[in-house]
Formats: structure tokens, C-alpha cells, sequence
């Protein structure tokens, strides 16, 4: 008679610990997370932080001595009436460049949404201006605004309007930039909103058309909605951006006339590498990085009350 070999269960092996089999790969993980931390280091934290340093000091990025300033920089920019110029020119842009590329970008993916001929087509043309550097794009809009020789104001003129110096003129300048913005963030709000939209079952109208629904009804109560979290993206991306715009400034009216145009990324820009006051500068960076944070916290919190109330 032959003694079977006892059998080992796997159930019965002492495993090991998950944090045991995490901390063995841990520096695999770290080795290939180094290039990664070492670029973010270098080209982003450092230099944060380097900014948050010298907006207590008063340096021209040129001389040894940094006299410690302390909270000097920032108490003369609040008392600075070109500041609140700029955030007032800031707050105007982003709320007008948002709120106008928003409701564009809606009504573009709603009718691309449709089933028409050269859709694709449609589509790519209302995009390609999101892919277009904004430095050409600037370039090319202060010709087409040009008083005399610009095309718009020739397309005006034979309508029997006589068009505005645009980038010449202080009331009309800034609507120039909000115009060009609004061009630049359609087709990104655009193709968001297609996806939001060819997500939502078709089952929701049809309901709503059994009901007697009008076109206008499915749009307010169906499809409105359901693009609420896209919309909700799509402003605080929007916000964001606006409140750092600096390139279109400076290629089509350099913060004129008269500091119309002069946002916050151009008051920055033109202290910094202008006058050479870099702590100022610093300090302009961490005020505007504050009104940023502050906003897109507003957001967060109206969107979340706003959810909690429908439930």
C-alpha cells in the first residue's frame, strides 16, 4: 500500500502583505517616474516657487543685491490704479469672451449634431482655428480690422455702415480682442459639446416628442441638462485661459489705446521685461494665480450646490 504525497493547499501559503509587494516595486516605479519629476521640477516648481521668493524682494534680474522688501510689492499693487485697471479689463474679457464662445459653441454642435451634408467638413473648418498659433491668428485679425484697408470695415461700408478703428479706437479695441478670442474657443467648446451630445440616448426625445414636446421644449428640458457637466468644464477651462491671455494683447494692440486692453498678462509682461521690476512682477503672478484659484473655487462650489439641490 503507497502513502499518498500530502497535498498544499494555496489557501493554506501565508501571502504576502499588498503594501510589502508595493514597496518592492516602488523603486521601479520611482525610475520611471524620474524624467517626469525632474522636467516638472525643473520647469515648473521651481520656478513657481522661485516667483513666490522674489515677490518679497526688489530685484531687476541683473544686480547681486535683492533688498528684502517684504510685503511692499504687494501693497503697492493694490494701491496701484493701473492694477485694478487690468483686472477690470480682465474680468470684462473673460466674462464676455466665455459667456459669447459658451453660447456659440452650443448652437454650432447642436446644428453639427444634425445629419446634413459635409458634416465632417463643417466641423473641421469650426475647429481649425483652435490649432491655428494664436501669434499668426493676431496677426492676421489687426489687418482685417485695419480702418481702411481692413476687410471687415469694407464689408461694413458696403452695407452703408461706416466701421470703427477697431484696435485705434479705446471703446472698440477690447471688442476687437473679445471677438478674436471668441473665434479662437469655438471650435474646442464645439467638438466638447459634440461629445457631450452623441452621448445622450435618442430614447430622451423620442419621449419628449410622444409628449408634444416643441423643438425649443427638448432643447431647454432635454438637452440643456444633460450638457450641464460639459458646460460646467467648458466655463472654468474657458475662465482659465481668459484670464491668462497675453499673446493676442501684445501682437494686436500692446495693452492700447489708452490701456484699454491692458489685461492682467500684459501688466505683468510689461513690468517684468519691460522695466526689469521682477519682484513686482512675482507679485503680480501670485495675485493673479490667487483671483484664478478664487474663481474656479466659486465655480466648484456653485456646481456642487447646484447638483445637490436637484437631488
Amino acid at each position: 500500500m503507497t502513502l499518498s504525497r500530502p497535498q498544499v493547499h494555496n489557501e493554506g501559503r501565508a501571502k504576502r502583505p499588498t503594501f510589502m509587494r508595493t514597496f518592492k516595486n516602488l523603486p521601479i516605479a520611482l525610475f520611471f517616474l524620474l524624467p517626469t519629476v525632474v522636467i516638472l521640477g525643473t520647469f515648473n516648481f521651481y520656478p513657481a516657487l522661485y516667483s513666490l521668493y522674489l515677490s518679497f524682494f526688489e530685484w531687476n534680474g541683473v544686480s547681486p543685491k535683492r533688498p528684502f522688501v517684504g510685503l511692499d510689492n504687494y501693497q503697492r499693487l493694490f494701491s496701484s490704479s493701473e492694477f485694478w485697471n487690468s483686472l477690470q479689463v480682465t474680468v470684462i474679457y473673460a466674462a464676455a469672451m466665455t459667456v459669447a464662445a459658451l453660447a456659440l459653441g452650443m448652437i454650432v454642435a447642436v446644428l453639427l449634431n444634425q445629419d446634413i451634408r459635409g458634416r465632417a467638413l463643417y466641423r473641421a473648418l469650426y475647429f481649425l482655428p483652435v490649432i491655428t498659433p494664436t501669434v499668426a491668428a493676431g496677426v492676421v485679425w489687426k489687418y482685417l480690422f485695419d480702418p481702411s484697408q481692413g476687410v471687415i470695415n469694407r464689408f461694413l461700408a458696403g452695407s452703408g455702415i461706416t466701421g470703427p478703428s477697431w484696435l485705434t479706437d479705446p471703446s472698440w479695441a477690447l471688442v476687437a480682442i473679445v471677438i478674436v478670442g471668441v473665434w479662437k474657443r469655438v471650435g474646442f467648446n464645439m467638438v466638447v459639446y459634440l461629445a457631450a451630445l452623441q452621448g445622450v440616448p435618442r430614447i430622451y426625445y423620442e419621449a419628449a416628442q410622444l409628449d408634444g414636446a416643441s423643438p425649443w421644449q427638448r432643447f431647454r428640458f432635454v438637452t440643456l441638462p444633460l450638457l450641464a457637466p460639459s458646460t460646467f468644464f467648458l466655463t472654468v477651462t474657458a475662465l482659465i485661459d481668459a484670464f491668462q491671455v497675453f499673446d493676442l494683447v501684445y501682437v494686436m494692440t500692446q495693452g492700447g489705446p489708452l490701456k484699454s486692453t491692458d489685461v492682467i498678462g500684459y501688466y505683468l509682461y510689461r513690468y517684468g521685461f519691460r522695466y526689469y521690476e521682477l519682484g513686482f512682477a512675482s507679485a503680480i503672478a501670485y495675485v493673479m494665480f490667487a483671483l484664478i484659484f478664487v474663481v474656479t473655487l466659486i465655480q466648484f462650489r456653485l456646481s456642487r450646490g447646484g447638483a445637490q439641490g436637484e437631488n
